[in-house]
């Protein structure tokens, strides 16, 4: 089913810079008709609402907060589209002295964030219509890498997440999409060593407005990610994206 975007109300976090910085833009470039600039830090959001005016509006959510992404379901109860795009990343490999405290707070945000985002922000949805929950995972949501291994973990549970989500709030009528970028031009790519191959953030937000116009559930936006795509499409089709009864 293709959505259009035009005139919606949009909630992203992550939204004052890299990834979530793109989508705002793009998402008012291709008519939005507010979005809720969902950051830490209300006073991180000033240069979007300076650009944009009252199109923008900040609110607070830390996704290591469950009361504070409650409250912003409070305060955004007229959203459309929630994307759920803010995360953190860890350079830590299986081995390191570290690496169950890196596991352990990536857990927090990129997966008990996501789980909370998607419990208080469900029943906004269902009650404005359905409309749309966008989560962004990675090419390391399928494949781990060394050095990012507790990263690759988290995000590998947040895309088994977003998997059920999609089978759930599709009875409500809510959209479900999973974002799956490789290296995207943000700081958190330059403090992960990827700056030499990242991709501009702009990509991710146009892919995701083509996959809601063709009814996309897997969005693949870059170079890299396309690649995944060509050797899982396959398996995407026919299992993730197949009903029980198909199966």
């Amino acid at each position: 089913m293709s959505y259009d975007i035009g005139g919606k109300t949009v909630l992203v976090t992550g939204a004052n810079r890299g990834i979530g910085k793109a989508l705002v833009e793009t998402f008012l470039q291709h008519g939005a008709g507010k979005v809720y600039a969902a950051v830490r830090a209300v006073d991180s959001a000033a240069p979007l609402v300076e650009a944009h005016g009252d199109k923008v509006v900040p609110v607070p959510v830390d996704l290591a907060d469950a009361g504070a992404i409650s409250r912003a379901a409070e305060t955004a109860s007229d959203v459309d589209v929630v994307v759920n795009n803010a995360g953190v990343l860890t350079t830590t490999g299986p081995l390191d002295s570290d690496a169950a405290k890196s596991l352990d707070f990536e857990l927090k945000v990129n997966v008990f964030g996501l789980l909370h985002m998607a419990q208080a922000f469900a029943p906004v949805l269902k009650n404005n219509g359905g409309g749309v929950f966008v989560q962004l995972n990675s090419v390391v949501s399928f494949k781990s890498f060394p050095n990012f291994t507790t990263y690759s973990a988290s995000k590998a549970a947040a895309y088994s997440l977003t998997q059920a989500l999609r089978e759930v709030l599709g009875a409500q009528g809510t959209t479900v999409l999973s974002v799956h970028p490789g290296p995207i031009a943000t700081d958190m790519g330059d403090a992960a060593g990827l700056t030499d191959i990242a991709e501009p953030a702009s990509l991710v937000g146009e892919a995701i407005i083509r996959a809601l116009e063709d009814g996309e559930f897997h969005v693949f936006p870059d170079s890299m990610a396309r690649q995944f795509q060509a050797a899982y499409d396959s398996f995407a089709k026919n299992v993730i994206e197949a009903s029980a009864a198909e199966g």
